[in-house]
């Protein structure tokens, strides 16, 4: 494709080069290639303009005059990467009915949900998230909640070719603020709920929303959590028709005659018109998530009595309140909450349907927000009956120092606690300390099956552990 095409009419220099290959990575880049210099959050993608153009780039899409040959100056050279990845697969994003949800937690929960009422109802789907991305039935593996420019419209392009008319898609607010989903038009645009997490990045509340908002930019329609702190300041300035939702506030749409057990929820969906609607995870939060999908597809078009019927038999999430089988008198359930607004959801979830104590394992993830920890070690204390402070991610910071901001929130309450930092050593002590009809809450990891020490992915499935540290009670 020539680079004139890609870049939209944009000033290219003296010849139009025939362009075979796009990144903003400058070890991919070498003969035919676009290279675009990226300002990242730790590194400067302009540094590596040189290094690309005597790789054999055909092109170094700069900011500014770094002094090559084969240089093309740009306003921002994120949006015009976007708008180049767009093109040079063809845009298939104009071929798909694109689905986006944004917000600190439900996200995943949601997509899956949307993705499987969707199906139910005959229409092949395409996602886009955290746990994986899907064209159809086909799995593809997940880096980011929502990939970068090139890796996204890569997927928007099978899922055209596999037949999808709907893409659902996580759509975080780092893809946000760092122009990812630039150019992209939502059918429906849907913001769940919003809790202080991402602040080593964002730096402020104000700025983290102001990153979600950019969201409804460009969408037809916005369904709002109305009952969410934040849900005035998220609806301001927005255009599009706006659809609400909620449990406790005069919304668009309500959830009544709400019935929590331990094998789902149940409820009343009331609006334009009203139905039954029953979920297979427990807790309130999982009515707000199942409350979103519904208005979602409701606020698209789709039949409301088709649109509850086909909820009600969507199947749950990897790692969202996943319940593992022990063949015990007691219940592990495993959630991928890590940040205070989820923990606080799962546990008030557990505590509405609990017979035994709630027993919590946690840790927190290193190199992330450390104002959060101290938080989320007083909520769980607040909320559970024992306490197991561990590791999660630590990444490059010091287990031990990531669980002292952890115990900030923890020390000095009356609630039960133990320290093991080594999060298998952890689970196999709350497996073997289980009393009946106890809840155990393994949170944080969620659907994921690695630990991230130093650099280093390795492999740790909790679902494994949990077996073994059974298997052992056995002997």
């Amino acid at each position: 494709m020539k680079l004139s095409k890609l870049l939209g009419g944009l000033p290219y220099g003296n010849h139009d080069v025939e362009i075979t290959s796009i990144t903003n990575d400058s070890r991919k880049a070498d003969k035919g290639t676009l290279f675009f210099c990226i300002r990242g959050t730790n590194v400067d993608g302009h540094k590596f303009a040189q290094a690309a153009a005597h790789s054999g780039a055909a092109a170094v899409v700069v900011d500014h005059n770094v002094g090559i040959d084969c240089q093309v100056i740009v306003p921002d050279t994120r949006i015009a990467y976007a708008k180049a990845c767009s093109e040079f697969f063809g845009n298939p994003k104009d071929k798909l009915k694109i689905i986006g949800i944004t917000g600190t937690n439900g996200k995943t929960t949601t997509a899956f949900l949307i993705k499987s009422m969707l199906e139910n109802m005959g229409h092949k789907t395409g996602l886009i998230g955290t746990i994986h991305n899907m064209a159809g039935d086909k799995i593809i593996p997940a880096e980011n909640t929502t990939p970068d420019a090139f890796k996204l419209h890569s997927l928007f392009d099978l899922m055209v070719k596999e037949g999808c008319e709907y893409a659902v898609m996580e759509v975080s607010s780092h893809a946000l603020d760092q122009e990812r989903v630039y150019g992209l038009e939502f059918a429906a645009g849907v913001f769940t709920n919003l809790t202080q997490d991402h602040l080593d990045y964002h730096i402020t509340m104000d700025n983290y929303i102001a990153a979600k908002r950019k969201l409804f930019e460009n969408c037809k329609v916005a369904i709002l959590n109305g009952d969410d702190v934040y849900f005035e300041k998220m609806q301001n300035g927005i255009k599009c028709p706006i659809v609400t939702f909620g449990v406790n506030s005069n919304t668009d749409y309500v959830a009544k005659d709400i019935e929590y057990n331990p094998s789902g929820t149940r409820f009343t969906l009331t609006g334009k018109a009203q139905g039954k609607i029953t979920t297979q995870t427990p807790g309130k939060f999982s009515v707000y998530n199942a409350m979103s999908s519904a208005c979602t597809l409701i606020a698209l078009g789709f039949d409301f009595d088709k649109v509850c019927e086909a909820l009600s038999v969507a199947s749950g999430v990897k790692g969202r309140a996943e319940v593992v089988p022990t063949g015990r008198d007691f219940t592990v359930l495993i959630d991928y909450a890590h940040t205070p607004d989820g923990v606080e959801n799962i546990l008030s979830a557990v505590n509405e349907i609990k017979k035994g104590r709630l027993v919590t394992l946690f840790g927190c993830g290193g190199d992330r927000d450390r104002t959060k920890r101290p938080i989320m070690g007083e909520i769980a204390s607040k909320l559970s009956d024992f306490v197991i402070v561990t590791s999660d991610n630590p990444r490059t910071e010091e287990p031990s120092a990531i669980i002292e901001d952890i115990m900030q929130g923890v020390k000095d309450k009356t609630t039960p606690y133990v320290v093991i930092e080594n999060r298998a050593e952890a689970i196999r002590y709350a497996i073997q300390n289980a009393e009946k009809d106890d809840v155990i809450v393994l949170a944080g990891k969620g659907h994921e099956t690695y630990q991230i020490i130093g650099t280093e992915k390795r492999h740790f499935d909790e679902r494994e552990v949990v077996l073994e540290a059974l298997n052992e009670l056995k002997n």
